[in-house]
This record gives C-alpha cells, sequence and structure tokens, in this order.
C-alpha cells in the first residue's frame, strides 16, 4: 500500500469544513444494509476499518475523516480488497454526523469508535477536538439502544474530557469506573501499537446507549 503524506493536523473550524457532507447512495456503498454498523470517528488512514471489515463481514463498518487525500487512499485500498462492507467518507463529522446517520436504516448503528483524536493542547484550541456536545448529541439520537461507543487516547487529559462530554449526556452511561486495562475490540489501531511499544498507557473508556 502507497502512503499519502498529508497535514498531521486540520482546523475543523476553518471555513472550508463547515459544509454538511451529502450522503452517498448507501446500497451503492454496501451490499447489504440489514447489517449492523460500526462507525470509526477520525479514521485517519482506515487500517483499522480495513482489518476489522475483513474480520467481521457480517457489519458493515463506516469511516469519516477530516483529511481528503487519507478518504481517497483508504477508498482505493477497498476496492483493491473488494470489501463490500466497508466506505469512507471526507468530511467534519460534528458538521455531517446528522445529515449522514438521519439517511441510514433506523437503529443500524450499534457501535462508534472514537480513537486518538487530535489533542489540541492549547486551551484556546480545545473547541477543535471532535468530541464537543453536537457530535454527543447526535450520537444518542442514532445510535441503537445498547449501542457502545469505545474512546481511546494516549493523552490522559483528552480522554478525561471525552468522557465528561458523554457523561454529562444522559443517554449514555460508562461501563465502570476506571480505565480499561485492555482494548475490547481484536485490532489495534497504528496508534495504540506504537504507543503500547514505547511502554506508555493508553486510556480506554466505553459508555452504553441506555434503552
Amino acid at each position: 500500500m502507497a502512503v499519502v503524506r498529508v497535514r498531521q493536523h486540520v482546523n475543523p473550524l476553518s471555513q472550508k469544513y463547515q459544509q454538511s457532507v451529502t450522503p452517498p447512495a448507501w446500497n451503492e456503498a454496501y451490499a447489504d444494509l440489514s447489517r449492523p454498523l460500526h462507525l470509526d470517528v477520525g479514521c485517519g488512514r482506515g487500517h483499522f476499518l480495513v482489518a476489522m471489515a475483513q474480520q467481521y463481514p457480517d457489519w458493515n463498518f463506516l469511516g469519516l475523516e477530516i483529511r481528503e487525500p487519507l478518504v481517497v487512499q483508504a477508498n482505493t485500498w477497498r476496492q483493491e480488497l473488494g470489501l463490500d462492507n466497508l466506505h469512507f467518507i471526507f468530511c467534519n463529522a460534528n458538521q455531517s454526523l446528522n445529515s449522514l446517520l438521519i439517511t441510514l436504516p433506523a437503529q443500524c448503528l450499534q457501535r462508534v469508535t472514537i480513537q486518538f483524536p487530535d489533542p489540541w493542547f492549547k486551551k484556546r484550541h480545545q473547541k477543535r477536538r471532535v468530541v464537543q456536545p453536537r457530535l454527543v448529541q447526535d450520537l444518542a439520537t442514532y445510535l441503537s439502544p445498547e449501542g457502545v461507543v469505545l474512546l481511546q487516547s494516549d493523552v490522559e487529559a483528552v480522554a478525561i474530557a471525552m468522557c465528561d462530554r458523554f457523561r454529562e449526556h444522559p443517554a449514555f452511561v460508562q461501563q465502570g469506573t476506571d480505565w480499561l486495562p485492555t482494548n475490547p475490540l481484536p485490532v489495534p489501531t497504528e496508534r495504540e501499537q506504537s504507543t503500547l511499544a514505547k511502554g506508555e498507557p493508553v486510556y480506554r473508556a466505553v459508555f452504553v446507549k441506555q434503552s
């Protein structure tokens, strides 16, 4: 797989990312729309979802990413591998999530992952972080009852901030009170692998949508 070099960070508040994306023809994106859907917000190069789609052909997978060259590359890999249960979309998730999910079959969304998002350390930049009240509300609206949200970061402050956003919403309840010691999913992201290889911690939490 050839690797496309892109900017590491993109400002989601810049004007070019404020338009809501037009949903694709879902029946063309997926061979079977009745499968449960796993949404990965900020999917990066898409390696995690490619592996998941191969391991779980009875699920559909959707990756959202704000860096367009990565989405073009990921969809090329998807086509080359012939994966009819996987699709990638270039968009700002906070602007486009509602318009995308409202056009999908009701309650098909059963799992969401938000993994190692851009930390935006400076206080004045934290409004650029992906987990904002608007995104949490959209997930509360469309995630199926008992659906799960997995949050991961290698920056504890970012993980805490993400968890706080979900705790603030009455639709979500955290599983347990401590950080999860291991990833509940069988496929680690590249960032998770590199973090663990350096002996550094990963901060993980799972939230469940109340029925």
